[in-house]
C-alpha cells in the first residue's frame, strides 16, 4: 500500500476535533541566565537548549517515576478565554494521541479549537521524524505561515513532536525561521501551560527540548476525536535501535504505564460509550519489560482488559522479537480481543534484517506467523516493508517478495528507504540506483494489491459486523466503518447508526474496501 492508496482508504468523515487539522546562541545564553524558579519544570530540571542526539543515545536506565498531580497553573487557567488554537498533526498514532493531550491542556486553559488558521491565536505543528518527506512538509508549512505571523504578530507559532528532538531541525529553525516562537519536544508536553506563558510574555524564542526523557505523567486531559474509537497509550519510547530509525532518540527509552492506570482509563472510556480502543506504543508488545519487580506483560494486560465490557480492543505497533507465546495464548481467547495483527517485518531477507538490527531472522519471523496461525486460523496479518535498504540486492528483494506471498499479508505499508540523519544506516554508501528502488516498490505494491483484492473477495455475500464511524468523505449519504479485521466498509443507512456496531451484508469487493447493504437482522453488539 503506497501513499496514494492510504489516502484513498481514509474515507471516513467523523466528528473530529477541529484543532487537529491533519494532514541563535545569544538567545540560548540569555534564556539560561534568566531562568527563574517559575521556569523550572515541576517534575524535572528544565533545559533551554537544542536537543542532543549523543546524549539521547547514551541514556541510562534511570528510575522512572509516575506523577498524578498534573494541573493547570492558577495564573493560566483562563488565559485562553476568547482565544483559539489549532494543531496540525503529522505522523503516527502516537502523534495523534499527543495532539489529543495538547488539545485537552489548551482547552483546560480556556482556548477553543479551530480549523481556520486565520482565527487561531496558537498554531502548533506536531511533527514526525520518520521520513524526509514528512520533514519537508513541516518546513513548507512553516514557510506558509510566515505571512500570517507578519499580519498577526501576537500569534504563537510552535513546533513540537519528534522533529523537535533533532538537533539539525532546531538549529535550522533558529537560523532561518524567526516566525517560530516556541519549540518543544516529545518528553515535556505536560509543560505546555508554562511554555505558552513564556511565549506570551517573553521577548525571545522559547526552546525547551529534553534529551533525557521525562517520567510518566498521569491525569493529563485529552480532547479525543469523536466518541466511537479511542487511543490508549500504554508505554512510551523504544529500546530496539533499528539502524534506519530515529525514534529511540526522539521518543526515549521504553517506559511502561502501570497496569492499574491503563485499566482505569479503559473502564472510564467504556462508561463513556466508546466501542473500540487501540493500545499504543512505539513497541507495544515490549510493554512491562521495564518493570523490575514484576513479570506482567502485554499478554497479562490484554487478559485483564478482556474482562472489561468494551466490544473491541486492538494494539499497535508490534515488534516480532517481543511477540511472545503468552500474548498469542491470550489473543486466541477472542471475544473483544481482535485477531487483526499488524506485525512489521521490514524485509524478507535475514541478511538485510541483520543490517537493520531487527534482531530476528526470516525463519524466526515465519515461525512466529506459524504460531499465530495455529492459535488463530482466521487471523488477519498486515505489515510494514522497506524497499531499497542500502545495498539491497535483487536476490534479497526477491526474498521479501516470497515472504509476502508465503505469509499472505492482506495489506502492507510499503516505503522506499529514507535515510535519517543521526542513524547508522544513513552513513552507509548505497550502490542501488533510485530507479531500481522505485521499480521494486512498484512490483511489491502490485503483489500486495493482488493479495488484498483476493482477501476481500472472501467477504462477498458474507455478513460482517461494522463499527460505524461516520459519513464517507466521498458521499455524505453513505456511512463508513471497519470490521473486526479492520476492513473498510461503505453502505447506505440512517446516520443514527453512527457509533454503533451493525450487521452489513457485503455486495461488492474492491482492493482496499467493501461495499454492502444493511443486513435484515442488525443488532448492536453489547
Amino acid at each position: 500500500m503506497n501513499e496514494q492508496q492510504r489516502k484513498q482508504q481514509a474515507q471516513i468523515k467523523s466528528a473530529e476535533n477541529p484543532a487537529d487539522v491533519k494532514s541563535d546562541a545569544g538567545n540560548m545564553e540569555r534564556l539560561k541566565n534568566t531562568t527563574s524558579d517559575d521556569m523550572i519544570a515541576k517534575y524535572f530540571e528544565t533545559t533551554y537548549e537544542p536537543p542532543n542526539l549523543n546524549k539521547a543515545r547514551k541514556r541510562g536506565r534511570d528510575d522512572v517515576e509516575v506523577h498524578y498531580d498534573f494541573g493547570i497553573p492558577e495564573d493560566m487557567e483562563s488565559i485562553g478565554e476568547g482565544r483559539k488554537f489549532m494543531i496540525r498533526t503529522y505522523g503516527c498514532q502516537m502523534n495523534e494521541h499527543d495532539t489529543e493531550v495538547m488539545a485537552g491542556i489548551l482547552e483546560n486553559m480556556g482556548y477553543e479549537s479551530t480549523n481556520d488558521t486565520e482565527d487561531a491565536d496558537i498554531i502548533l505543528l506536531n511533527t514526525c521524524a520518520i521520513r524526509e518527506n514528512a520533514e519537508n512538509k513541516v518546513f513548507g508549512e512553516i514557510g506558509h505561515l510566515k505571512a500570517l505571523k507578519r499580519e498577526k504578530p501576537d500569534l504563537i507559532l510552535g513546533v513540537c513532536g519528534c522533529m523537535s528532538q533533532e538537533e539539525k531541525v532546531v538549529n535550522r529553525i533558529m537560523k532561518k525561521h524567526p516566525q517560530v516562537d516556541l519549540i518543544f519536544g516529545t518528553h515535556n508536553i505536560h509543560r505546555l501551560p508554562h511554555l505558552v506563558k513564556e511565549a506570551m510574555f517573553g521577548k525571545e524564542k522559547v526552546v525547551e527540548v529534553w534529551s533525557k526523557e521525562g517520567d510518566i505523567i498521569e491525569n493529563l486531559p485529552k480532547a479525543r476525536k469523536g466518541k466511537v474509537k479511542a487511543w490508549v497509550n500504554i508505554m512510551y519510547g523504544c529500546d530496539k535501535f533499528c539502524t534506519y530509525c530515529i525514534v529511540p532518540m526522539t521518543r526515549g527509552k521504553e517506559r511502561s504505564r502501570l497496569p492499574e492506570d491503563i485499566i482505569q482509563e479503559v473502564r472510564h472510556l467504556t462508561a463513556q460509550g466508546y466501542k473500540e480502543i487501540t493500545l499504543l506504543g512505539q513497541n507495544v508488545n515490549a510493554y512491562g519489560k521495564d518493570f523490575e519487580d514484576s513479570d506482567y506483560g502485554l499478554g497479562d494486560l490484554m487478559d485483564d482488559l478482556h474482562k472489561i465490557d468494551i466490544p473491541r480492543i486492538r494494539f499497535t505497533t508490534s515488534h516480532p522479537r517481543d511477540f511472545d507465546d503468552r500474548l498469542i495464548e491470550v489473543l486466541a481467547k477472542g471475544g473483544n480481543l481482535l485477531d487483526h495483527i499488524h506485525l512489521p517485518v521490514q524485509s524478507g531477507s535475514s541478511e538485510v534484517l541483520k543490517k537493520m538490527n531487527r534482531k530476528y531472522t526470516r525463519e524466526e519471523y515465519l515461525e512466529l506467523v506459524r504460531k499465530i496461525r495455529e492459535a488463530m486460523p482466521n487471523a488477519t496479518l498486515t505489515t510494514d516493508i522497506i524497499v531499497g535498504f542500502p545495498n539491497e540486492t535483487e536476490e534479497q528483494f526477491e526474498e521479501t517478495m516470497s515472504l509476502v506471498e508465503e505469509v499472505g499479508f492482506e495489506s502492507a505499508f510499503t516505503f522506499i528507504y529514507s535515510p535519517r540523519e543521526g542513524t547508522p544506516a544513513a552513513r552507509k554508501q548505497d550502490d542501488v540506483p533510485e530507479e531500481v528502488k522505485k521499480q521494486r516498490l512498484y512490483r511489491l505494491n502490485e503483489l500486495v494489491n493482488k493479495q488484498s483484492a483476493e482477501s476481500m473477495q472472501h467477504y462477498k455475500d458474507k455478513v460482517v459486523k461494522v463499527l460505524v464511524e461516520g459519513e464517507s468523505k466521498k458521499d455524505p449519504d453513505v456511512l463508513a466503518g471497519y470490521t473486526e479485521r479492520n476492513k473498510l466498509v461503505n453502505f447506505r443507512a440512517p446516520k443514527s447508526l453512527i457509533g454503533k456496531i451493525v450487521d452489513v451484508k457485503i455486495t461488492e469487493t474492491r482492493t482496499w474496501s467493501l461495499n454492502g447493504v444493511m443486513a435484515e437482522t442488525t443488532a448492536e453488539v453489547k
